[in-house]
């Protein structure tokens, strides 16, 4: 079972080993976010921002969040998604869009992504639209069906 925690005091302890993997892979995502979070700048606690983690069988299977845009303040971005190659193809990426689109919520606010080639299917299967402008590669313009909640709610991080 995929085990969702909001990240909000600090990082996942176990988090390095997942940024290890990202840089493996050539992503260098989850370094901007620790770092971000080092220095204070990318904390995800502004009104409607959130980071969750992803947990199957207890291992810290993926991370993602979402911000408000920093090229459009009226819109909502998702930002550092990575899921480690061992937990792909579960729905531990699924279950994380899920619930920050579920945090985000139904009042018709737009949401983008800058998504690597890869993983464009993955965004549009959550009904994001190929838009290649602004930084970004895809935008949810509608608000987030109910099919798209996520199974199980996150729950807080230990302090």
């Amino acid at each position: 079972m995929i085990e969702l925690e909001i990240i909000a005091a600090k990082l996942p302890a176990d988090g390095s080993e997942l940024r290890a993997e990202a840089l493996a892979e050539g992503f260098r995502h989850l370094e901007r976010l620790a770092a971000g979070w080092e220095s204070g700048m990318e904390r995800f606690d502004r009104a409607g921002e959130r980071l969750i983690a992803a947990r199957l069988n207890g291992a810290l299977a993926g991370i993602g969040g979402v911000t408000i845009d920093p090229v459009a303040a009226d819109f909502m971005r998702m930002r550092r998604f990575y899921v480690c190659p061992a937990f792909r193809r579960r729905g531990v990426g699924r279950e994380i869009a899920k619930a920050l689109l579920a945090h985000v919520g139904d009042d018709d606010r737009k949401i983008t992504v800058n998504a690597a080639a890869a993983s464009f299917p993955f965004w549009e299967s959550l009904g994001f639209v190929l838009e290649l402008r602004h930084r970004r590669t895809h935008i949810l313009r509608m608000a987030t069906p109910k099919s798209m909640r996520p199974l199980t709610p996150p729950r807080p991080s230990p302090a």
